[in-house]
């Protein structure tokens, strides 16, 4: 009897050391899982943002207007007869620009 139970307590510490030591762990395991959340995360940060280029070039294969719109914020495309106003915060420069320099005249 006493070499069966521990014949029993070596399989029970063999077992339990596999489950907390050896390959497949629970360590193991919970680190998997964290990996896999973080993948997942990643993932759906990558699906938006082709979600969001996916209409983009739905937009520019429409028509004209979206690729005016961005040849207007990117390339400054203005139309002929249209003026450009640049509109500023107000800040002036400390020093003059160099067009602005008083000349010796």
């Amino acid at each position: 009897m006493k070499v069966l139970a521990g014949v029993l307590l070596f399989l029970l510490l063999l077992l339990q050391g596999q489950l907390w030591f050896g390959q497949g762990s629970l360590p193991d395991l919970w680190r998997l899982k964290r990996a896999v959340e973080a993948q997942q995360e990643e993932n759906r940060g990558l699906e938006e943002r082709n979600t969001a280029l996916k209409a983009e070039v739905r937009d520019l294969k429409s028509g004209l207007e979206a690729i005016e719109e961005r040849a207007r914020t990117e390339l400054g495309m203005i139309r002929d007869g249209e003026t450009f106003y640049q509109v500023t915060d107000g800040v002036t420069p400390e020093e003059p620009l160099p067009h602005e320099t008083p000349s010796d005249e």
